[in-house]
């Protein structure tokens, strides 16, 4: 038996992350009985997006052009590459409004167990950027086990051919308390405490 345009939705929503077969239920239920103009408007955008958004060929970033407006801005330092690992932590550098160089985003982070490896997330348009471009890379992938085997990763093998690397610091929030932190960021925020300049 064929399923029918119903099963199909509903499968469909199903590839979103987090939505499990009754979420998915409950949200083709609500398109066609309580909203339809919306699913039609969701519709359309997903083919206008699916037939327009592409990589940025220098950050790797999605954009609708060969080039991203970040990458193509004359008022970016080119000396400075940010790594990160997905769009959204771009968009998070980008509203500390202190961070004025260049990006390259993974689209990932190093994962053997799922069969990520440094060829799915173009390692090689990393390095070839930076020789081309000979500037300090700034890794700022997150803190999980994934993200600094990542960072660490990247570092042996950028530095192996010269190019200077940093890594983001780990410490408070701003406006954190200490009781209310957790003792692996208190601690790290002790190892990499700097001397007060006055």
């Amino acid at each position: 038996m064929m399923p029918s345009h119903l099963d199909e939705l509903i499968t469909a929503l199903r590839c979103l992350p987090g939505v499990g077969p009754k979420s998915a239920q409950r949200m083709a239920y609500h398109l066609l009985q309580r909203d339809r103009a919306g699913a039609q408007h969701l519709a359309q955008s997903l083919e206008r997006a699916m037939a327009s958004i592409k990589h940025c060929s220098k950050c790797n970033n999605f954009s609708e052009q060969e080039v991203c407006a970040l990458c193509a801005s004359p008022k970016r330092d080119a000396g400075l590459l940010c790594v990160v690992e997905m769009p959204a932590d771009l968009l998070m550098m980008e509203q500390t409004q202190c961070y004025r160089g260049m990006y390259f985003v993974l689209m990932g982070r190093l994962s053997p167990l799922d069969g990520i490896g440094a060829r799915e997330l173009h390692f090689d348009r990393l390095v070839k950027r930076v020789q081309e471009h000979s500037c300090e890379v700034i890794l700022a992938t997150n803190f999980t086990v994934e993200g600094d085997a990542t960072a660490h990763y990247l570092a042996t093998l950028l530095q192996s051919q010269g190019v200077k690397v940093s890594r983001i610091a780990r410490g408070l929030p701003v406006g954190g308390e200490l009781e209310q932190v957790d003792s692996g960021t208190l601690a790290q925020a002790m190892l990499e405490r700097r001397e007060v300049l006055a």
